[in-house]
């Protein structure tokens, strides 16, 4: 597909918006919240549709699927990727509405509820200690990103889904690229399809000798009878392995980094480790870590946010916006592990809410106890301005973290 040129007499803002090197959402958002809620942007391909910045406009929003749909075949349906997506992949329940994606997450959510995730605490434990003791037995400086943070979601998914944690370097790079809205269209093409004949692959071998793993169960359960074809079940195994081990790396190196920066907030984890489990929610609302937001084609005529959106325009939801808005947060731009950070959007809401995130904050509250138990003294060895951000992918998060202890 050619891509429409943007005129440059267009005074529209340009979408995603520039974010600097840090925790702080774009600066405009703001002003945003402030003055213009619901304020209209030009995307990449010279579409245009409508941002949404304030908590309450946003939570509305992710709170009607009816009115605001996922689904990229919908007239006005943003798109953000190099990839032009006209319909919804086979089993991407991210971008379905209900009926069908309440058909995905019903096969899926008893794997990912709070009960079954207790279940896998001793071996997430288990996990988070044995790539503890490797990262503290290297070299210093070490990157905590390559030896702990991604280590530690990697091998949990790898191993709940029955995915060999031996091929991490294959699917870990074509995940990189698939997500990378820097690349050309077709180079994420090719990553996705990649990753996609690999997993293909890999559920034909379940079929033929299925284990206790989540894939093997989802074969004999669902693919054996029918119930789901085998593009739905690549597709959702696509989304919960990119998923699964992608964001929680992320969310543990930065949460690292900004206790680290922010060195009040280690310490009072130090001194009361207990504290952690509620550090994660904050921690989950400060560092924004879905930086582009969700986005959402409007089925019907709407008021939001003092703005009529007409059937057939796009919205734009920021939930790193939303989640420093003052109106919900007291003093919402500072880091207070001490804060009930509850009802934050970084998981979403509603019924596309997170399926992963009972165990996401699992593994992330288990890996920042291990740290402040064990590493006590752990420092970062460049000032923030040296360490290398992602600015060009949907999730937030750093390429290098070089500790020393």
């Amino acid at each position: 597909m050619a891509q429409p040129v943007v005129d440059p007499a267009d005074d529209l803002p340009r979408f995603p918006m520039a974010r600097r090197p840090g925790f702080d959402p774009p600066t405009e958002y703001a002003r945003l919240r402030a003055d213009d809620p619901v304020t209209p942007v030009r995307l990449r391909h010279g579409q245009r549709a409508w941002l949404v910045t304030r908590y309450a406009d946003v939570r509305r929003v992710l709170s009607d699927p009816a009115t605001f749909s996922s689904d990229p075949s919908r007239p006005g349906y943003p798109q953000l990727r190099p990839v032009v997506d006209r319909k919804a992949a086979p089993g991407s329940f991210l971008v379905t509405d209900p009926p069908l994606h309440t058909r995905y997450r019903r096969i899926l959510a008893h794997d990912f509820t709070a009960a079954r995730m207790e279940v896998w605490r001793p071996r997430v434990e288990r996990i988070v200690e044995e790539c503890l003791d490797a990262f503290l037995a290297s070299a210093r400086p070490a990157d905590l990103v390559a030896g702990f943070a991604l280590p530690i979601p990697t091998q949990v998914t790898a191993a709940m889904l029955g995915v060999p944690y031996a091929d991490r370097e294959f699917f870990t790079s074509r995940s990189r690229r698939h997500l990378d809205r820097s690349l050309p269209a077709e180079e994420v093409r090719a990553a996705l399809g990649e990753l996609e004949s690999y997993l293909a692959e890999l559920i034909a071998a379940k079929d033929r000798d299925p284990g206790e793993d989540l894939v093997s169960r989802l074969v004999t359960r669902y693919l054996r009878t029918g119930e789901v074809s085998r593009d739905e079940l690549v597709g959702m195994t696509v989304l919960l392995l990119v998923g699964g081990y992608e964001t929680t790396a992320n969310a543990i190196s930065l949460s690292v980094l900004a206790l680290l920066e922010h060195r009040a907030e280690w310490e009072r984890l130090v001194a009361e480790p207990e504290r952690v489990d509620a550090a994660v929610d904050e921690l989950l609302r400060y560092l924004g870590l879905t930086q582009h937001g969700l986005v959402r084609a409007v089925t019907e005529d709407v008021e939001l946010g003092g703005r009529l959106i007409r059937a057939g325009e796009g919205v734009i939801v920021s939930l790193s916006s939303a989640n420093r808005d003052a109106g919900r947060f007291v003093d919402a731009d500072r880091l207070d592990v001490c804060r009930s950070a509850k009802g934050h959007l970084t998981f979403g809401w509603g019924v596309h809410q997170c399926i992963g995130q009972h165990l996401a904050r699992l593994e992330m509250s288990l890996a920042l106890r291990a740290l402040v138990r064990r590493a006590p003294d752990l420092r970062v060895t460049v000032p923030l301005a040296e360490i290398p951000f992602h600015f060009e992918t949907p999730f937030y998060s750093v390429r290098s973290l070089p500790v020393t202890w």
